[in-house]
């Protein structure tokens, strides 16, 4: 059991406390405390959902590629792949991989960004 809080909580706490201080400050310095709390929430997005959705794209990917491995070495396979020829837009599956990596890499980068698939 843990008895200090975790990244993500301390990411969130000094999150908050920018947020409170930002009114008191000029222009510039409430700017750039926007900035960091924008970081910081990447930080706690990242923090809390990097991992689930790595763990969701790795057995595709290993599937894919007919190789086991992590999500890292198995991303860097595919780009391997992808640059030597050996997979493109027409490998069953590729573009469903790739969409659905983008929009969980999305959901942590950019919360707001509309992350509904459209063919349209």
């Amino acid at each position: 059991m843990s008895s200090h809080p975790s990244a993500a909580e301390l990411a969130r706490a000094v999150a908050h406390w920018l947020d409170e201080l930002r009114p008191q400050l000029d222009q510039r310095n409430a700017f750039l405390a926007r900035v960091a709390m924008n970081a910081l929430g990447v930080i706690d997005r990242e923090l809390m959902q990097r991992d689930a959705a790595e763990l969701a794209i790795a057995p595709r990917l290993s599937k894919l590629l007919g190789t086991e491995g992590d999500y890292e070495s198995l991303t860097r396979e595919l780009c391997a792949r992808l640059r030597g020829g050996q997979l493109g837009v027409g490998t069953p599956e590729l573009l469903a991989i790739l969409r659905d990596d983008t929009l969980a890499n999305l959901a942590i980068d950019q919360p707001n960004y509309r992350h509904e698939w459209s063919t349209e």
